[in-house]
């Protein structure tokens, strides 16, 4: 497949790069700079600049790019950086794709569980109503913003993406170093549900919904998502290492701020779409993925 990537450098770019490279896929880089090399495509967002015709002949595109939710404090106009950086490269993505027609390729288009917004111990499939909260307005105008694509008949896929469980990057690339040494533990009481997945997993089911017969939204997660509690307790475990030290909502909304709500909600979202469509995990289980993670000398990605 030729495919293009927009938001190439981050965690899951950077894993589904090489990912696609090892399998013999062809793979080119949306950057905001001057091209390099032909393997990239210069594009500006700001500007609403993109050459259309460089997606001639492309099979897939993949938009993973936007602001990190967790990077600065929210500020009204972080706020607005959140939503702006997803949103309008995301329209002009769309209104690209739209204007190839039928040669358009599929939009594989992140979006978030943060959809949902905090639900508890709720069952979350595709078909689950929109939640409220700053995240969740900002993953709704994320999805309405390949409306342009969907409009024009294109195959739009909305990667509502879980935590990612990773070795080195990401939020619990964080996480794990605290573990490792002992001083892991729950944020908060721990019972908010994490919708898990492996880096493994989730770079596996972006390929496969390259070419799937799958259109709308799919929850990228485990078939068993947990308590947050749990799934750090099961981390620890697979290190020999306890994970008692708790820490306090207080404590972490001085520290993080408002982003410590959403921390702390709970999305027990399941991917029925992957299931349905014979989609295959290889950490389908907390056990198989903390046993994943933890291990320094593991093949695979990252």
């Amino acid at each position: 497949m030729h495919v293009v990537i927009a938001g190439s450098h981050g965690l899951i770019g950077t894993a589904l790069v090489e990912h696609l490279a090892a399998n013999g896929h062809q793979v080119r880089r949306l950057v905001r700079r001057e091209a390099r090399c032909s393997r990239e495509i210069r594009w500006d967002p700001s500007r609403a600049e993109l050459d259309t015709d460089a997606l001639g002949g492309v099979d897939a595109v993949v938009n993973l790019g936007g602001a990190g939710v967790g990077d600065k404090r929210w500020t009204p106009a972080y706020r607005r950086t959140v939503l702006r950086s997803r949103t309008a490269p995301t329209a002009l993505l769309s209104r690209a794709v739209a204007d190839l027609g039928d040669d358009a390729p599929v939009l594989v288009q992140a979006s978030a569980v943060g959809y949902y917004g905090d639900r508890g111990a709720e069952l979350l499939t595709e078909d689950s109503a929109p939640g409220h909260g700053f995240l969740a307005d900002v993953a709704q105008a994320w999805e309405r913003a390949t409306a342009p694509a969907q409009d024009a008949g294109t195959r739009v896929v909305h990667l509502r993406t879980g935590i990612v469980m990773s070795r080195t990057g990401g939020s619990f690339g964080k996480l794990l170093p605290l573990v490792r040494l002992g001083l892991g533990g729950p944020l908060g009481p721990g019972d908010n549900y994490w919708p898990w997945i492996t880096l493994v997993d989730q770079v596996r089911a972006i390929t496969h919904l390259m070419s799937a017969d799958v259109a709308g939204p799919v929850n990228l997660t485990a078939p068993e998502p947990a308590p947050h509690a749990d799934v750090v307790r099961t981390v620890a475990r697979a290190l020999g290492r306890p994970a008692a030290l708790r820490v306090p909502p207080f404590a972490l909304r001085l520290a993080v701020g408002e982003f410590a709500d959403d921390i702390l909600s709970s999305q027990r979202a399941v991917p029925r779409a992957l299931l349905d469509d014979g989609f295959t995990f290889e950490h389908p289980d907390l056990d198989a993925a903390a046993r994943w993670v933890t291990r320094r000398d593991a093949p695979g990605t990252r």
